[in-house]
């Protein structure tokens, strides 16, 4: 295993270097290999076997690098997060957060099983998600938020996109028991009187609900922008 790395710490955050001058694999080819197998398989299957033979190694190799399941994971992530990564802002900050965070949704939701796996236990400190941070915090102070407003509102947008591909991915309702659900509903209007006007369980426009509620929270920040020399702190 790489050096004495405290049992949960992030491979990101630690400063060994794998025990080989010349080891076979990179971080970035284990990363690569292992965001192939996930989105093959999903999380349930990844085991650091199943990852060494994807790479053509024995386990031992992987080790060089790696102690655990979770440092796989790490790396996966922030490979998600660098492929959604904008690169350059325009004039308009609003046009840019909803680009950024339309991309990251879709990258998502084409890596099924990313959607939950930014709330885990460790931080996302890797090159990918500090950039993607980055980002998204500079657009805010440039259109003029506090300290304190960027800091809540980063993770405001970044709760809205994570609620609604993590919701997507995870249901799983055809469209026969959607209707059945809601034929349920309608029995019980007495009950759930405006859940049947709306027709909740039909309601299947992620996408569209994600663009509007985007909307609405980037409608609520703008009206806390302040002038210049009146900024929270």
């Amino acid at each position: 295993m790489v050096g004495q790395a405290r049992p949960g710490k992030g491979v990101w955050l630690r400063t060994t270097s794998p025990r080989h001058h010349n080891p076979p694999l990179s971080l970035t080819r284990i990363a690569t290999a292992a965001v192939e197998l996930l989105d093959r398989d999903g999380v349930g299957q990844l085991t650091m076997r199943r990852l060494a033979e994807h790479l053509g190694v024995g386990t031992t190799t992987l080790y060089w690098h790696l102690d655990t399941k979770d440092d796989v994971l790490d790396l996966a992530v922030d490979t998600v997060f660098a492929e959604s990564a904008p690169e350059q802002h325009s004039d308009d900050w609003r046009a840019d957060i909803t680009a950024q965070l339309t991309n990251w949704r879709e990258t998502l939701l084409r890596h099924p099983w990313s959607a939950a796996l930014p709330l885990r236990q460790r931080p996302a400190v890797g090159p990918g998600f500090l950039s993607w941070m980055e980002f998204l915090q500079a657009a805010l102070t440039r259109a003029g938020f506090g300290h304190r407003d960027v800091a809540a509102a980063s993770w405001v947008l970044y709760s809205h996109v994570q609620g609604s591909a993590g919701s997507q991915t995870a249901l799983r309702w055809s469209a026969e028991e959607r209707q059945e659900g809601q034929r349920l509903l309608d029995d019980q209007r007495a009950l759930y009187p405006t859940l049947v006007a709306q027709q909740h369980l039909l309601d299947d426009d992620w996408a569209g609900n994600f663009q509007l509620g985007l909307a609405y929270v980037l409608d609520g920040l703008a009206a806390r922008i302040r002038p210049p020399g009146n900024q929270a702190r």
